[in-house]
Parts: structure tokens; sequence; C-alpha cells
């Protein structure tokens, strides 16, 4: 088999079928296929595209292109969470240790950022001292102990990802559904996952401004993962503005932290519940989700509770909260900066009040207009 024949398919918009991709994907972690051949054909996929069918067989090839978590059956099901980004999306910062506290075992493999978005593991690496590179064991244990346990991709967890991935971004392939498709789902069946609540963002801050096209990735996401035997749930979110109101891999780690005490923007913990209630929903914990979901957040004015054993887990030795946010303020003490779609939203802004009244300048009505200066003259006078 040769793959130029794969890449002269694709090209003219043939369908491949499981055994080519299948060929592909383990002759290019061999390396076997050069990176500029595999550029070649990301690129024809991005014009032709993937159907369900080569999405689902791409996402099968990648799992088996490396190591395979698996968790035990009391444990209960292993769900997790994936957002496709947006600004200030801090979610599965507090999303992971409140499910967790509400019986789900969530191992959650994080990514960086991509884009304008920020990425779960660049946010918790603003914190001093923390590590997220964690081994199979290691990640293991968190979920042991504590219920959950975040994590960066090992060299050994889907590597075909991890290789496609930084090629695609090299490249200028990123946002097609297809590869996001098989991208996304690989790592969660790798991880171990049998259950798997979906957040896709649309809006202006999103990588999807438009709802038709956020809504057919969620129905790609929804088909082809029940193709693979994973049970999936998709949330729709608007990220026309940016979540919460911190920006910036530090103070989201401080907004998360007061969100998890309780507090926190409105809409950041309304999104947390509405996510969390979907996990417990599909690990069948679902009875009164939301309210079991917000019976474990704490009202500020109340007493404080008792330390849970993620936050002991999330707390650098030798150094208390107080002390860890005075050390993430020193670090980033910029305040929230402007974004794309608030910059939109002042100019339409500004060209509203600029030309409102039939086009006239701001300030200038149609009765009373602007008069030259000078001295005025009397046209009845006499010379």
């Amino acid at each position: 088999m040769r793959f130029l024949d794969l890449i002269e398919a694709k090209k003219t918009g043939q369908a491949l079928s499981s055994a080519q991709i299948d060929w592909m994907i383990s002759a290019y972690v061999d390396g076997v296929i050069p990176d500029y051949q595999m550029a070649a054909f990301l690129m024809a996929v991005r014009w032709r595209g993937l159907d369900n069918s080569e999405a689902a067989a791409l996402t099968q090839a990648m799992v088996a292109s490396g190591e395979r978590y698996s968790w035990p059956a009391a444990a209960g099901v292993p769900v997790d969470k994936h957002s496709t980004g947006g600004v200030g999306d801090k979610v599965s910062l507090v999303l992971a240790p409140l499910a967790a506290a509400a019986g789900c075992t969530v191992p959650m493999i994080s990514g960086r950022g991509l884009g304008h978005t920020g990425g779960t593991l660049d946010k918790l690496e603003s914190i001093p001292g923390m590590r997220a590179d964690l081994s199979a064991d290691e990640l293991a244990a968190g979920v042991a102990a504590n219920g959950f346990a975040m994590g960066a991709q090992t060299s050994s967890l889907v590597p075909a990802d991890r290789m496609l991935y930084a090629l695609r971004d090299a490249t200028g392939t990123v946002d097609d559904t297809g590869l996001i498709t098989a991208s996304i789902l690989s790592k969660k069946i790798a991880e171990g996952a049998r259950a798997l609540v979906l957040d896709v963002k649309t809006g202006s801050g999103a990588f999807f401004e438009e709802l038709a096209v956020a809504r057919a990735l969620a129905a790609r996401l929804r088909s082809v993962a029940a193709e693979a035997g994973l049970p999936c749930s998709a949330l729709i979110t608007d990220m026309s503005q940016p979540l919460g109101a911190a920006i910036g891999n530090s103070l989201e780690i401080e907004e998360s932290l007061e969100c998890l005490s309780g507090g926190g923007p409105a809409d950041l913990r309304e999104l947390v519940l509405a996510l969390g209630a979907e996990m417990l929903r599909l690990a069948e914990l679902d009875d009164d989700a939301a309210g079991q979901l917000s019976r474990h957040g704490r009202d500020p004015r109340r007493r404080r509770h008792r330390r849970r054993p993620w936050q002991v887990a999330a707390r650098p030795r030798g150094d208390g909260r107080r002390s860890l946010r005075r050390r993430l303020r020193r670090r980033d003490r910029r305040s929230r900066p402007r974004t794309g779609c608030d910059r939109t939203a002042r100019r339409a802004q500004y060209a509203r009040r600029r030309y409102r009244s039939h086009g006239r300048p701001h300030g200038q009505s149609a009765s009373r207009r602007r008069r030259p200066r000078g001295r005025r003259v009397d046209a009845n006078a006499s010379p």
C-alpha cells in the first residue's frame, strides 16, 4: 500500500476504508510516513472532509496506537468532560472536584491552549510547584485518593494524536470537524472513560462562531462516540463574552478557588452545575442531580466546612491559600485583557452612537445644527 495513493484518493473526495486508515496511522507512528506527506493528507482532509465512518475508523486507529487505561468496576462509571475552548473557560478546574465530591469517578486528561483559548494544563501549571505530567500509576493513585485526577497526555497515550495535533497546528488544519472529533474521542476512550459530557461553545470568543457549525460538530461527536460504544451528551453553550470575571492562567485559578468555596461569578456556577448534572446522569447517579451538586457548594455566609481531600491535595506544601493567592497576584497583576469579542461590541456601540439619527454625528440633531464660527451678519442690514 502506498500512502501517495491515499492522498490522491482523498484529494478527489473518495472515502477511505478502515484498513487503509489503520495502516496509515500505524505507518505514521512508526516513522514510515514523513511529516510532509501527512501534511498533504491533512490539507486534503481539510478541503474534502471525512464522513462519520472515516472519523470513527480514524478514532479507533489512534486509540490503538498507544496504551489504554482501565479502571476497576468498584470505582463506578468513569466519566469525563471536554470543552472545545473559549475565553476564560475554567470549568474543568471547578467541575472535576465537584463531580468527584458528588460520587463520580473523573479521570481527566487535559490539554494545553490552542489558538486564543487557554488550556487547563496551562492554568494548573501557573501554580508554583504544580506538576501535570502524571504517569498512569500517579493518575490512578489520584483517582483512588480524591475521586478525580487531572494530568497531561503522556507519550504512550494516543501518540498518533500527539503527532497529528502538532502537525495540524503547524499546517492550518486545526478547524476540521472530522479531525477534531477523532482527536477528542481518541483521548477520552484511551483514558478509560465510559461516559463523556461535551461542552461545545459557539459565539465570537469560540472556535466556531456560527451556531449551525457548533451543532454539526456536536452531532458528529455524539454519532462517532455512539459507534465507539461511548455514551455521550453534548451541551452547546454561549461564548459571545468571556466566562466569569477573570482571564489569565493564574487569575482563573484564583476565581476557581472562589467558586469551589461557594462564591464566584453566577455564569460560571450555572454552567458548572449544568455540566455536572449531565455527568451524574451518565454515571447513573442522577437523583436530583443539580440539587445534589449545589449542596456540595458552600454558602459564603456559612461557617467553614471541613476541608475535603482534593483541597489538601491541591494545596502546595508550606503555603496556605492566602499565600498562594498572593503569589498568583504577583505573577499576574494585569486586569482582564481586551478580547476580540469585547472590541467588536465596543465598535458596534460606537457606530450606533456615532451614526444614529440617520447618519448625523453624535450630538447633532436635525433641529439644532452646528453653526459656523465668526461674527453674525444681518442679511437685511444696509452696507
